[in-house]
């Protein structure tokens, strides 16, 4: 499997603007730019976007993991923090609530740490990664 994104960027770092598009299209001429990545303005950045693919990795791979011992979620809610300093991402923290009915909490978090260390964006990711998790 292969998957494709495009960026497409003019002009000067600060001054400059880009687009970024998707395979999927999902992603169609998304703006980013200098502002959007360390200001607040309009358009997304890579770090967000990495913080999304982080989110939506872990929880996939956590979903499984729930599978293959007898488990389904009724929600694993995933938030990802990507912390970028002096141009480079230095960590990636994640934050999980789930709703599992009838598992334990020891097997709950033996799960959340398999996903943590191989859902494939950890794997990818250079850099510390943590999980704080909540089991409703």
């Amino acid at each position: 499997m292969k998957r494709k994104a495009t960026a497409v960027w003019s002009g000067s770092g600060k001054d400059g603007k880009g687009h970024l598009t998707t395979q999927s299209t999902v992603l169609n001429q998304t703006q980013y730019s200098f502002g959007s990545r360390f200001e607040e303005g309009i358009g997304t950045n890579p770090e967000e976007l990495v913080g999304a693919a982080h989110a939506g990795c872990f929880s996939m791979k956590l979903a499984f993991n729930l599978q293959e011992a007898g488990f389904t979620p009724t929600e694993l809610k995933t938030n990802c923090e990507i912390v970028f300093e002096d141009g480079a991402i230095v960590a990636s923290n994640l934050t999980l609530t789930a709703t599992v009915d009838g598992i334990s909490k020891d097997k709950f978090d033996e799960l959340v740490k398999d996903a943590e260390t191989n859902c494939p964006i950890s794997k990818l990711l250079n850099t510390k990664i943590s999980v704080t998790s909540t089991l409703n």
